[in-house]
């Protein structure tokens, strides 16, 4: 499976690509919501985890771009973020998230989510 990632801190979003990388996904990274956007109409993911606060384009700001354009619409997007309030959440579900995860996370945590997410959606 593909997976696109958004992750506008460097450590972070090399962490989550090696981690998945690791567990035999092919991944691609970016690091903002507009270049997530461009990127998924690009490669057609099978799944994007995107952070929240990123610079150019927010992630809830690209889960509503993504779920409005037909050609990306049905790629499941999971938030990854340090902001756990019940309102962040209930924003990123209501932007068209499929989940929203907390960081900091346990590598192996994430990949279990990531094949979880993927056999849900019948592209493991």
């Amino acid at each position: 499976p593909l997976i696109l990632v958004a992750e506008d801190e460097r450590d972070i979003r090399e962490l989550i690509v090696i981690t998945l990388q690791l567990s035999g996904f092919n991944v691609v990274a970016v690091p903002n919501g507009q270049e997530a956007v461009s990127k998924a109409e690009e490669i057609r993911p099978d799944l994007i985890l995107m952070d929240v606060r990123m610079p150019k384009m927010t992630g809830y700001e690209a889960c509503k771009a993504l779920k409005a354009n037909l050609q990306t619409s049905a790629i499941p997007v999971v938030f990854l973020s340090a902001k756990g309030q019940e309102a962040e959440v209930s924003t990123g579900l209501q932007a068209g998230a499929e989940e929203y995860f907390l960081k900091p996370f346990a590598p192996a945590e994430l990949t279990e989510q990531v094949n979880r997410i993927l056999a849900k959606f019948g592209k493991l």
